[in-house]
């Protein structure tokens, strides 16, 4: 009687506690939002009553989304990379702005989103204006963070720290040993031996194929890091090489081998900034530029483009963002959103921007058969691959009139995966017993996780995924008008970069989303000379709808949203979640799981 009275009045207390992390959750939420609206506001306010001159400010240190996310949760995330490209190619003709303060990245970064900055920012400093970046030291070993800069006219490094970007790792997680000290058993089918992502499960170590795709890759994408800044530091490619390989360096040794210009604290790369701008100018975040822009009145008349976006796995549905912030491609979401600008009178080109490493095979069709009536429509669509467009996310671009992918993106992955694990033996070491019951055919268990594949589920199964191989492969061929034999020799479910797809004529162009513009202006007959609109599909929420949707939670809801967000930033949460939802996940997957190296 007395654990029932302990357990009674604890659960009450926890109700109570429950309740009053709701209510200050909601509290914080609501002032973040108020505060957020009353700077936005005062930030609308400064740039209505302040003239001068502007030195933009991008802080690379922090990690950032490819697109806006569209999570309720994400209203505080710094700007994605797709902004900035695009507020920087608003700054080119902007009298205000005199150039641009980097603050590197120290430990590492996408290298699509490398090569993707480093672009933007050439093209900024090709209309007079200067870049100048400043590092707190290169200490991760990964070459990317110093790609994204090493254009600038001047890259300054603290004397205190060190150059260490000496190459490009990648670890890639192996459970299969895991799993037999548990009694679990992973099951999966792949078509081919490249695709990988059930290696996770089943392996030990690297497959002969697997360490072979990957070190092709790493290469690849080291290769063209190596290549643009080498050119970008006007030093001969094999001399830059040695230079970069031979590292760490001390600051001063990274000085005199001339991969940095200056030695200096960040004040004093920021002062230099304000110097060269005329000594009266003001530092501003580009976060702080965007937003004021967006308030500005629209004063566009051009032809209009849409940018469909969609980051993520791709699943069936809506594809809501969850607690975590991790933002999904829906199939309902992204194809009605390819469906609206292919029937707005006025667009006159869809670009469909990709960064997702695929999921569900199913959405992944409905997504390409919505590419495929929009250009019948008469819109010409490009896609504009981001970090990864691989498996599914090669899928639904495959179809478009024009393909354009960074030479570090990670895509192809042409093939299919389906599989579970099977928990019998683990529940039966805690004592656990689950049994399935079923009725109707033999394939009502398929997916239970207590039970292995029967003979004839598995030969439904790879019935079921040879189908779905022979579809994705044969569109390919169809959307890229390559032989069907010469698709099934570079396919097999293996990854390769934007640089090796162009040669292999899986994409059209090497580059970001400002060639994926050029080439929709082409497409689509548009001038040279006429400014073009970019209007977003599927709408940004507003603050407002983000709010309301963060309004609908209910106490229980607001008590766990505080709990989850918490967790969701441990890496280790975060990495064990994405193994159990890729375990679980059913239907035929068209799913890579190749790391984006940096």
């Amino acid at each position: 009687m007395r654990q029932f009275w302990i357990t009674f009045f604890g659960s009450i207390a926890g109700v109570i506690v429950g309740a009053v992390l709701a209510v200050v959750l909601l509290a914080f939420m609501i002032a973040g939002l108020i505060a957020s609206a009353a700077q936005q506001a005062g930030e609308g306010r400064a740039a209505r009553a302040t003239t001068g001159d502007i030195v933009l400010q991008i802080d690379l240190r922090r990690s950032r989304f490819d697109q806006p996310s569209r999570s309720p949760f994400a209203f505080a995330e710094p700007l994605s990379v797709v902004d900035i490209v695009l507020n920087l190619q608003r700054a080119q003709n902007d009298e205000r702005v005199r150039g641009v303060v980097v603050r590197a990245n120290e430990f590492g970064m996408s290298p699509a989103q490398a090569e993707e900055i480093r672009a933007a920012l050439a093209r900024f400093s090709g209309t007079g204006r200067f870049v100048i970046a400043h590092a707190q030291g290169f200490e991760g070993t990964g070459i990317t963070n110093y790609f994204a800069v090493s254009g600038a006219d001047e890259i300054w490094l603290q004397d205190t720290s060190t150059f260490s970007a000496v190459g490009l790792a990648t670890e890639s997680l192996f459970l299969g040993g895991l799993f037999e000290q548990f009694g679990a058993e992973a099951e999966f089918l792949q078509f081919h031996e490249y695709k990988n992502a059930a290696n996770t499960f089943t392996e030990r170590g690297f497959t002969e194929a697997h360490l072979e795709a990957t070190r092709s890759y790493l290469t690849s994408i080291f290769d063209a890091a190596l290549e643009g800044a080498s050119a970008d530091r006007e030093m001969d490619l094999d001399t830059f090489r040695q230079r970069i390989i031979s590292g760490p360096h001390s600051a001063e040794a990274a000085l005199e081998a001339g991969l940095v210009d200056r030695l200096g604290h960040p004040a004093a790369a920021r002062a230099a900034a304000i110097e060269r701008a005329g000594g009266s100018a003001r530092v501003q975040d580009i976060e702080t530029y965007a937003r004021q822009a967006s308030q500005a009145p629209s004063r566009g008349t051009g032809p209009v483009i849409a940018l469909v976006s969609g980051q993520g796995g791709i699943v069936t549905g809506q594809g809501e963002p969850g607690f975590g912030g991790e933002d999904m491609i829906g199939g309902d979401t992204m194809a009605d959103a390819i469906d609206a600008a292919a029937q707005a009178s006025d667009v006159r080109a869809i670009i469909v921007r990709v960064d997702s490493g695929g999921g569900s095979a199913i959405a992944s069709d409905q997504i390409w058969d919505a590419v495929v009536r929009a250009r019948e429509a008469g819109k010409p669509v490009v896609v504009s691959m981001a970090s990864l467009a691989a498996s599914g996310g090669y899928y639904l671009a495959a179809p478009a009139d024009l393909i354009v992918a960074n030479a570090t993106t990670l895509t192809g992955s042409i093939g299919v995966l389906f599989g579970k694990i099977v928990l019998d033996g683990t529940l039966d070491r805690v004592g656990v017993n689950i049994e399935p019951l079923a009725v109707g055919g033999e394939y009502a268990t398929a997916y239970s996780a207590q039970t292995r594949f029967t003979e004839s589920q598995r030969a439904a199964i790879e019935a079921m995924a040879s189908d779905i191989y022979d579809d994705f492969t044969n569109r390919v061929a169809e959307g890229r008008d390559l032989p069907i034999t010469r698709v099934r020799e570079i396919a097999r479910g293996r990854v390769w970069t934007g640089a090796q797809a162009l040669e292999l004529g899986l994409v059209d162009r090497v580059g970001g989303l400002h060639e994926a513009v050029e080439a929709a202006r082409e497409l689509a007959g548009i001038g040279a000379d006429e400014s073009v609109r970019l209007r977003r599909y599927p709408r940004q929420p507003t603050p407002l709808e983000a709010f309301q949707q963060l309004f609908g939670l209910t106490a229980e809801g607001a008590e766990a949203a505080a709990r989850l967000n918490a967790l969701m930033d441990l890496p280790e949460v975060r990495a064990a979640l994405q193994a159990r939802e890729r375990a679980s996940a059913r239907g035929v997957q068209m799913r890579s799981e190749e790391a984006v190296p940096n």
